[in-house]
């Protein structure tokens, strides 16, 4: 009897279900005294049903008999200052997404139980409501469908008069916090990817429809934001501003990919909509600059760099063949205008700039062509007013200025020439190459920038002569490779970024040439070539010769790859790095500062090497050839060069014909050790030891000290003093390999000093004299590991399959 009595309750029983409910309904005010009793009932119900809709049919409809959802409505207007809400929109979240059955989901969502939820007066300012909330409202649209949309919407007259999940999530669009806006985007997907007709007819009309249009401006104010961020004078390009950039060109592309993400919905009404709103405050105040209007037009005056990179990653991005040829059919115009339209003389342009306009009509109409939907028919409103409005009224736009963009470095071409930028020589470029290797452009526009594809009929009623004349590549090719290679030689020499950039182009540019090279460009590339390897041999009396070697055999495949695949460079965030970073290498620690000259000289010159074999159709090994066979012999001949290769703190070593001298060390005063050079092939160390207290020819280490970059000197004022410069020994570096090209140091200590005093200024002499000689062996040991590569007849052979 007593263990029937003590029999535990099932907690998913009817029975329960029941009971749980019956104590929600008793409780007439929620406040902070039965606050947690109300979240426990709560709890409860979620679970059980979350159960029931599963494994038990009757406990749903005892959910739907008791009204268990107008309960959760009533607690809404019962609440006093309890805070009950985010925990009750928590649990009919995890209800909702739980929710399997269509018969479930379908009760739910009638009766305005949902909807009397969303329309709730909650009070978001400074809580944690806002998340709960919006989670709330995103478990409701995963589970919308064409069948559920309708009990969500209130209709008259066949119209949709009000949406409150739509039109309540659209408040929190721009809220601060990321997840919020994450949440609101998919909520936004969610109904439009369930395509109804009413719906689409209430959210394209004002003035709902605004949404679409502050999507588009708050992107366009990101990247105005972006251009002050990358005309901020900064003087280095430093880790952090770098990191900072990525994050403000991250929050455009996730804003273009939500733009294409609307644009995938299969609905023509939506999609025109959405991109007549791109083009007319997106697309064209961010062409402007491209277009050499300068003045402000609704505020905006950005910079061409900025223009340039926004429209390539808009191509990347949304792209297809509204946007890709509405762009292409902009950008080429001057050009187009020079070459199609010079065969009527003095049709070009009139004075009043109407072929630009009419120009901008036929892009337009491109633009908004599709299927016939209601409401469609209204072109009243211009997108490319703005812009029409600007050109009619320009004086320095219409005229002899528009006359002037019709020559053949017009318009972008402006920039492709552009001797004082590179970084707008090769945004432009680039953008250019996106356009010219796109399947998108249209018949006519293909032939004019890019290869002649075996597309269309009408694409092959052009004759092969106006096919070649009318290409871009093919007409200005010679010059763009010739502004491509005084990037690389141009002295000083620009940053490693720059130059491995543009050798991708230079790459690939020259692939569509058959690696032919006009004489001029060809002397070009060879003086380029000679400045990289006399660059490369200064480094070898540099304080970090022993580390050329290495840094070779590191570099050679990460160059390799930025000239054959580059995924840098098919993002074009890379011409906002080079505009935004002045990277300098000289100034701060001096030996990190010859560390970054000497593998920026490593790298350039591997570039050029590359780009060489490249050239005369030669195969490079997959890694260096370098030789650390031959050359001068390692060894000193000394007794102690044995154990030097091994040799570290602590070590016992062999004094050999080490001199005396005498150190002052900070922390232990002035000790009297043997100063002790030698090198061993491409391994130079200096050891200071302390005399071995049992056995007279031998020595213990005390600190050890690379030979290259000692840099020794007799002090002027005491002939016996040697000044000694310590750098790091091994160091670890690293080069970034997500975007850009940057070297790092990990745990770089600041540059030591050693000052040794020896009995007399002989001595003195005698040791300077010494550490110089194992310098020099151990420097020409690495000559000769790098003369293969160094000397002409390394590519001679390359030269002679060129000329078979």
């Amino acid at each position: 009897m007593w263990r029937s009595f003590w029999r535990s309750i099932d907690r998913f029983s009817l029975q329960h279900f029941k009971y749980v409910i019956n104590e929600l309904r008793a409780i007439k005010v929620v406040d902070l005294r039965n606050r947690e009793l109300v979240i426990d009932l709560l709890q409860s119900i979620v679970e059980i049903v979350t159960y029931g809709d599963r494994q038990d049919p009757m406990i749903f409809e005892c959910f739907m008999e008791y009204q268990v959802l107008a309960e959760f409505v009533r607690l809404l207007k019962i609440s006093k200052n309890s805070r009950i809400e985010a925990p009750l929109l928590q649990y009919l979240s995890i209800m909702i997404q739980n929710m399997d059955s269509e018969h479930a989901i379908y009760y739910c969502f009638s009766n305005d139980y949902v909807n009397n939820i969303i329309a709730h007066k909650y009070e978001f300012d400074g809580g944690d409501l806002a998340p709960y909330y919006v989670s709330f409202l995103r478990a409701v649209s995963s589970k919308i469908n064409k069948d559920t949309l309708c009990l969500l919407v209130k209709v008259q007259e066949d119209a949709v008069v009000s949406f409150p999940l739509y039109s309540e999530a659209l408040k929190f669009a721009h809220y601060e916090e990321k997840m919020i806006q994450t949440a609101v985007r998919a909520l936004t997907l969610n109904i439009y990817n369930v395509s109804d007709d009413m719906v689409f007819q209430f959210i394209t009309t004002p003035p709902v429809s605004k949404y679409f249009s502050d999507v588009v401006c708050r992107l366009r104010k990101q990247c105005l934001h972006l251009d002050t961020f990358l005309q901020a004078k900064e003087e280095m390009c430093t880790h952090g501003r770098r990191n900072e950039l990525i994050l403000e060109t991250d929050k455009i592309v996730d804003d273009l990919y939500y733009l294409k993400d609307i644009l995938s919905v299969s609905e023509n009404r939506l999609g025109r909509f959405i991109t007549q709103n791109i083009f007319s405050l997106l697309v064209f105040p961010i062409l402007l600059p491209l277009l050499q209007l300068r003045q402000q037009i609704d505020g905006s005056n950005i910079s061409e760099v900025t223009s340039l990179y926004i429209i390539s990653r808009l191509i990347q991005v949304i792209g297809g063949k509204r946007v890709i040829n509405a762009v292409a059919g902009v950008i080429l115009y001057p050009y187009l205008t020079s070459s199609v339209g010079g065969a009527t003389e003095g049709d070009t342009v009139d004075a009043n700039g109407n072929s630009f306009l009419n120009h901008l009509n036929d892009v337009e109409k491109l633009v908004c062509s599709g299927p016939e939907t209601e409401g469609s028919e209204n072109t009243s409103n211009s997108m490319f007013g703005h812009l029409g409005e600007h050109v009619s009224s320009d004086s320095q736009f219409v005229g002899g200025a528009w006359n002037d963009l019709c020559i053949e470095r017009g318009g972008i071409f402006k920039y492709v020439f552009a001797d004082n930028s590179p970084s707008l020589l090769l945004a432009s470029l680039f953008l250019l190459l996106i356009l010219a290797e796109s399947k998108d452009l249209d018949y006519f526009l293909f032939p004019m920038i890019g290869r002649i594809p075996d597309m269309t009929t009408q694409a092959r009623e052009f004759s092969a002569s106006q096919r070649v004349n009318e290409s871009i590549f093919v007409k200005f090719m010679p010059q763009i490779l010739n502004a491509l290679l005084k990037i690389l030689a141009s002295q000083p020499p620009l940053s490693v970024l720059i130059q491995w950039h543009t050798g991708w182009f230079f790459r690939k540019l020259l692939i569509s040439q058959g690696n032919s090279l006009s004489d001029l460009n060809f002397q070009l590339f060879n003086t380029s070539y000679e400045q990289s390897r006399e660059r490369l041999q200064k480094e070898l009396d540099g304080c970090w010769f022993d580390r050329i070697p290495d840094t070779f055999r590191s570099e050679w495949s990460n160059c390799r790859t930025a000239l054959e695949e580059s995924s840098q460079c098919k993002d074009p965030f890379f011409a906002l790095e080079l505009a935004a970073c002045r990277e300098k290498t000289d100034g701060g620690d001096a030996t990190l500062s010859a560390l970054q000259r000497m593998v920026e000289a490593v790298k350039v010159f591997i570039l050029h090497l590359q780009l060489k074999a490249f050239i005369f159709k030669g195969d490079l090994p997959e890694k260096p050839t370098l030789n650390s066979t031959t050359g001068p012999t390692a060894d000193s001949g000394r007794s102690h060069t044995s154990d030097i290769s091994s040799a570290s703190f602590g070590s016992d070593v062999s004094l050999g014909s080490g001199i005396p001298c005498s150190i002052a060390f900070s922390n232990a005063g002035i000790r009297d050790v043997y100063l002790v050079p030698a090198a061993r092939g491409i391994t130079g160390k200096l050891l200071l030891t302390e005399k071995h207290p049992f056995r007279s020819q031998r020595g213990v280490v005390i600190a050890i000290a690379p030979l290259a970059g000692l840099s020794p000197k007799i002090d002027k004022d005491h002939p016996s003093w040697l000044h000694l410069q310590i750098r790091e020994f091994d160091p670890r570096f690293d080069t970034s390999k997500a975007r850009g090209n940057h070297l790092k140091m990990s745990n770089h200590v600041a540059d030591g000093r050693w000052t040794l005093g020896f009995p007399n200024a002989k001595a003195c002499e005698t040791a300077r004299f010494l550490i110089l000689e194992e310098i020099g062996k151990q420097r020409s040991f690495v000559e000769s590991m790098l003369a293969p590569l160094l000397q002409d007849d390394f590519l001679g052979n390359l030269s002679d399959n060129q000329d078979e």
